[in-house]
């Protein structure tokens, strides 16, 4: 009996009935569940911690052990210093990953060109906008502002050329004077000075850069005063005088227009004054009130009365940017509700561009034509080479069809501005092409080559958003061709055959600003300059996309006021590059 009451004492610890007439046991009871319930829980986290940690430090060894091999090979790794330490916001996204040894020797070449070019720079043109390396001196294509030292400063960041980024910031400091009687180009002076300066501000975080950029913005200002809101294309730096060039008939070109939008958002966003992004998103407004149904707006615009006049439709020369625009002022503003319209406008013209596209015969090559009232024109600038980048770009905000149909659509005309190169004697391509039913494919229009950049930017995107190789080899293929044909001993030079090879005697300040940056990225790794925090203008400047919370814009006038802006912290040792 003794037994069987003992044994029944000790089941009674396991009858609920128990613990409800004793609160306290309870409490005590759950408290025991409970760390004890976490003491195993923290065990099991150690234990998977711990096989992670192994399993990092076994891919570590493999990756070292095939890159000893590699070395053994002698096949050799630039020497690069890589430290992906930057977090978010910063120039390299801290990422995990193998670096491949052919990139990084590579990407030194790319870099060995940039100081090739920079240095001739220095020698012979310093503080002048261009180089002409034949003859070896400066020249002020653009009324002495030194384009190409603006233009190169976030280059010589990126690549990690800190002696001369700070010489080239001292100029900045000392010399750079906007008080100039010339009459500037409002499109040119803003993508290549505004957008230079303000792209060296969001990477170095010195404000030196941010006022100058105001300083130049502001003498941009007037031409904005127009009946309609349309700017006039030329402004007087000194006396702030705006008019339009002659042989436009007064008119304003749509390119010029209606391309300012990255830049003088971003300064109002950065300054706090809201008259930047007024100025260029009334542009916006103005066209969208008339906006086609096809999203294909002619060249020519007249500012008085913002109606556009009879001239050609083109994604080439004088029209190309217009279209960059409406997706990349989406991408800056974080594409929230704010900047919705333009994502709206992009997708409309993104329907007028499938309406031009046609494709040669025997090769079928596709091909975006241009347009003159209902006329097709089978021509196709190499500066629309800039479409495929920018289709691969705006394919993801789409559903899955229609995203598939525009990235193959991008590919096959990345194929075809790769064979503008490939199919001259010098590897590089001509100014523009024609296209034929005589089964010829293409013929070379206009034959010069000035180091644009359109079909490297092209490759890049679809490499970064793609992960293909074969648009490296590619972009590879294109640099070493400018090396053959364009590198003399002082500097970079265009071609003005590239079926003969004749050289002419230009640097173009954009060789620097462009063609040679994204050929360093096409060889670096997406952690740098990542696309999903940084959005590039149309001269290849990198701008910090800032989330947009304004007021949407609708059919009024007024625009709504951005949230403040906080530059990124950066830290420069997360850059590629030795000092």
């Amino acid at each position: 009996m003794g037994r069987s009451r003992s044994s029944g004492n000790r089941w009674r610890y396991i009858n609920p009935s128990y613990y409800l007439k004793r609160p306290m046991r309870l409490a005590l009871l759950f408290i025991v569940f409970v760390f004890g319930t976490f003491f195993f829980w923290d065990r099991q986290t150690l234990v998977r911690d711990h096989q992670e940690e192994i399993s990092k430090l076994h891919e570590e060894v493999i990756r070292l052990q095939n890159l000893l091999e590699e070395l053994k090979d002698g096949r050799g790794i630039s020497g690069e210093k890589m430290n992906f330490s930057r977090s978010g916001g910063d120039v390299v996204k801290k990422k995990d990953f193998a670096d491949d040894p052919i990139d990084a020797q590579r990407r030194e070449k790319v870099k060995d060109a940039m100081l090739h070019a920079w240095s001739s720079y220095e020698k012979y043109a310093w503080g002048h906008d261009e180089l002409q390396p034949q003859t070896k001196k400066g020249v002020d294509s653009f009324g002495g502002l030194g384009a190409t030292l603006i233009d190169s400063l976030d280059t010589l960041y990126i690549m990690g050329l800190d002696e001369q980024f700070q010489r080239a910031r001292e100029w900045v400091a000392s010399s750079l004077d906007f008080n100039k009687n010339y009459d500037a180009s409002v499109f040119e002076t803003t993508i290549r000075v505004v957008g230079g300066l303000l792209s060296a501000y969001d990477l170095s975080g010195d404000k030196l850069f941010l006022d100058k950029a105001k300083d130049i913005a502001d003498r941009l200002l007037p031409a904005w005063n127009t009946p309609s809101g349309i700017p006039y294309n030329i402004i007087n730096l000194s006396h702030g005088n705006p008019h339009n060039l002659g042989w436009t008939g007064g008119n304003s070109i749509l390119a010029d227009s209606a391309s300012e939008q990255l830049e003088f958002i971003a300064l109002s966003q950065r300054t706090g004054d809201s008259k930047y992004q007024q100025k260029v998103e009334n542009v916006i407004l103005e066209l969208n009130r008339t906006f086609p149904d096809d999203g294909l707006l002619p060249i020519h615009i007249n500012p008085e009365r913002g109606t556009t006049s009879y001239s050609t439709i083109t994604f080439g020369a004088m029209g190309d940017s217009f279209y960059e625009y409406l997706l990349k002022a989406w991408i800056q503003g974080n594409k929230t509700a704010a900047v919705g319209h333009y994502r709206k406008m992009w997708e409309t013209s993104m329907k007028g561009l499938l309406s031009l596209v046609r494709r040669t015969t025997p090769s079928s090559f596709a091909y975006i034509g241009e347009k003159i009232g209902s006329s097709l024109n089978d021509k196709m600038d190499e500066l629309a080479c800039f479409a495929p980048g920018m289709l691969a770009l705006g394919s993801s905000g789409y559903g899955p069809d229609e995203s598939q149909k525009f990235l193959s659509l991008a590919e096959e005309l990345a194929w075809t501005c790769y064979n503008f190169y490939q199919s001259t004697p010098t590897k590089l391509a001509g100014e523009n092409y024609f296209f034929n039913d005589d089964g010829q494919d293409m013929t070379v229009g206009t034959s010069w080559n000035i180091l644009r950049p359109e079909t490297v930017e092209s490759l890049f995107y679809l490499w970064r958003l793609t992960g293909n190789k074969t648009y490296q080899e590619w972009g590879w293929n294109i640099f070493q061709a400018f090396e053959k044909n364009s590198r003399i001993e002082s500097g970079y030079v265009g071609l003005k055959d590239v079926n003969t090879g004749v050289q002419d005697d230009m640097m173009q300040s954009f060789f620097l600003a462009e063609t040679l940056k994204y050929l360093y990225l096409l060889f670096s790794p997406s952690s740098l300059i990542p696309l999903d925090e940084w959005v590039f203008n149309t001269e290849a400047h990198p701008i910090k996309i800032v989330s947009r919370n304004d007021r949407a814009v609708s059919s009024g006038r007024s625009v709504g006021q951005t949230k403040s802006y906080r530059r990124p912290r950066t830290r420069r040792e997360g850059r590629f590059g030795n000092k």
